[in-house]
């Protein structure tokens, strides 16, 4: 016994935390963080290597794989089966 009243501030700090809005200081959370964030610093250049590495072509192919290793995976569970 004697969990009613933990359980009961539990409770409450939820409620708290899901109905009362905060003001949040982004900018303080980041130095909080220690992130040095430049928005200019940013560019498509960063992306471009994935971009190549990743093109359609490719997701189109690794659907088809997933299909002939589900068929391979059903082929062979099969083969445990009976």
């Amino acid at each position: 016994m004697g969990r009613g009243r933990a359980k009961a501030k539990q409770t409450k700090v939820a409620r708290d935390l899901k109905y009362r809005t905060y003001q949040t200081d982004f900018s303080s959370l980041e130095r909080e963080l220690g992130v040095h964030h430049d928005p200019a610093e940013v560019s498509d250049d960063d992306y471009a290597d994935y971009a190549d590495r990743y093109t359609e072509e490719d997701e189109l192919d690794d659907g088809a794989d997933l299909e002939e290793d589900e068929a391979e995976d059903a082929r062979e569970y099969g083969r445990r089966i009976g």
